[in-house]
């Protein structure tokens, strides 16, 4: 039979969701810090999937996919649980910076995490949340976008190992851009495989996607993975679908040789298969002449490209993920 479940303050009866706080400190004005957190509980036994949005602080799309999921899972159909925690870095998320601007020396939470219960403020909010997931959580995953400085289209990345393939396929149709991890350490889903538990992180959204019909949709695609998950695993009634096909591949950054006006190729397409050289986007001068070109470093796609027009040299310009195969 089920049990309750508690995360930080809220604990959920079978067949409910309750609303809480995993709490953190009080701050100099005297208000508490706290991560807010939903605890839905099904009325089945199942699996804990635990949702995590804005470690980074100007990526909204997770708040807003965990706020649709909440509206449509009934508890009382649900097998298992599932833990919304639609923004984990709170301060940042009240500045809408990637991180904590009163916390230069573990500014990027995504880099330190699970941080320290008795390090720089960062930290600590990390050590917060890690305490409260990791015992509870068998499944997670980490909503990130390109936040104030780019768009980046259906990608994620994983360990490499076969549960987290699962896992990622199980996000749903286009969704097939699969990568290996590029940073071994310093994530949710490198502290669940530490935990031999299972994570994942998701990329979607983005400044070119913020006015009110595209926020709308990316919060839909990513909720829509969401629900696709829970029913993959058994937690939710429905059929899951899938990517196909699933590209296996490799993330490499594209920095800007020059500094000037960042133009993308006419008709170039995200998640599209590109040639080794294919050309990607050129750098301008003030008066329109072509100082540098970007191209394909390898047979592949990019996911990701930057939001700004104007850019210095050694910005970043492009995700690419250089296609090594497929996970078929």
């Amino acid at each position: 039979m089920p049990a309750d479940v508690s995360v930080g303050t809220a604990t959920a009866s079978p067949g409910s969701a309750v609303r809480g706080v995993i709490p953190v400190t009080e701050l100099a004005g005297g208000t508490p810090l706290e991560i807010p957190v939903v605890v839905v509980n099904g009325s089945g036994d199942g699996p804990c999937f635990w949702v995590n949005g804005a470690i980074h602080g100007d990526e909204p799309e997770g708040p807003l996919a965990c706020q649709i999921a909440l509206a449509e899972v009934d508890p009382t159909q649900l097998a298992g649980t599932l833990v919304l925690c639609p923004v984990l870095n709170v301060p940042a998320f009240n500045a809408a910076q990637r991180g904590n601007p009163g916390d230069t020396f573990t500014y990027d939470m995504n880099r330190i995490y699970p941080g320290r219960p008795d390090g720089y403020l960062s930290e600590r909010v990390a050590a917060a949340h890690a305490a409260a997931m990791g015992p509870v959580a068998d499944l997670e995953i980490s909503i990130h976008s390109g936040g104030a400085h780019s768009f980046l289209d259906k990608a994620i990345f994983i360990d490499g190992r076969p549960e987290c393939l699962e896992l990622a396929t199980a996000m749903g149709p286009g969704w097939g851009c699969i990568m290996t991890s590029f940073k071994p350490s310093g994530s949710p889903m490198a502290y669940m495989k530490s935990l031999d538990k299972v994570g994942i992180t998701v990329e979607l959204g983005g400044r070119s996607a913020t006015s009110p019909e595209a926020f709308a949709r990316v919060g839909r695609e990513l909720a829509n993975s969401i629900l696709n998950i829970l029913r993959h695993y058994d937690m939710y009634p429905g059929n899951a679908e899938y990517p196909s096909p699933r590209y296996r591949g490799e993330q490499e950054a594209l920095l800007a040789p020059a500094s000037g006006i960042f133009l993308p190729e006419p008709g170039v397409e995200f998640l599209t298969m590109m040639k080794a050289g294919d050309p990607i986007a050129r750098i301008v001068n003030v008066f329109g002449d072509t100082l540098a070109r970007l191209e394909a470093p390898a047979d592949g796609m990019f996911f990701g490209l930057r939001a700004l027009p104007n850019v210095q040299t050694g910005d970043w310009c492009c995700f690419f993920c250089k296609v090594e195969g497929s996970w078929d």
